[in-house]
């Protein structure tokens, strides 16, 4: 999963990146507006976490650019504004969810979660196929009822299989849900990673959709 963090505070904004990605999320920090209108405008994300109050533009002016454009990720507003005033013109400009500072990170990473398995379709927090189950809220994989150990990659490109499961996902959606935006990225990275996870959870369980990308399925029946 991938987020883009909008904070124009240097502290908070690492601290809140640095526990982001101790969940496994890849995650491209803006400190400005005009940073994240752009970054929103042509990056994929699975969800934003967005501040309002910011250098050169005001969040709310990004959010409705956003939805103008067709831009559909999920947006979470976190600010240290509170007013239900507030809070109206943040979903009246296309606010999926509102956090108020302070916060607490677990809640923020819950919520996050919780944004993108509804934006995929789920409404139910586990996610099974065959196998193997994703609990969504709280990131545990298993596989036959047992804890599945995965690597941060591991963990991103199975978690965007998993919301699509038995679906194509296109390589170049892949790579971007798994690294960060200054991030450099090896040609065969992710066929490295899709390797190690068909040792994991069955060579048989991710299909390679030749020209396309992959597609994890439930297997053959018992």
């Amino acid at each position: 999963m991938r987020v883009l963090l909008v904070e124009d505070d240097p502290a908070l904004g690492e601290a809140t990146a640095r526990a982001l990605r101790a969940q496994h999320f890849a995650v491209d920090v803006a400190a400005d507006g005009e940073d994240a209108g752009h970054l929103g405008s042509t990056e994929s994300y699975d969800a934003v976490v967005l501040d309002l109050g910011l250098p050169t533009r005001d969040g709310l002016s990004i959010l409705a650019e956003w939805r103008r454009e067709g831009r559909t990720m999920p947006v979470l507003i976190l600010t240290a504004r509170e007013l239900w005033s507030d809070k109206v013109q943040g979903f009246k400009a296309g606010a999926d969810d509102y956090l108020t500072k302070p916060f607490r990170v677990e809640e923020l990473v819950m919520r996050l979660r919780a944004l993108v398995r509804r934006a995929a379709g789920h409404a139910a927090s586990v996610i099974r196929c065959g196998p193997l189950s994703f609990d969504a809220q709280t990131g545990q994989f298993e596989q036959d009822g047992l804890p599945l150990k995965l690597t941060a990659f591991e963990w991103r490109v199975l978690s965007a299989l998993m919301l699509r499961a038995e679906v194509v996902v296109e390589r170049m959606d892949l790579l971007e849900r798994v690294y960060e935006g200054d991030a450099d990225v090896d040609s065969n990275s992710l066929e490295v990673i899709i390797g190690r996870l068909r040792r994991k959870i069955g060579a048989d369980r991710i299909e390679t959709v030749r020209g396309r990308g992959y597609r994890l399925t439930a297997g053959a029946p018992a």
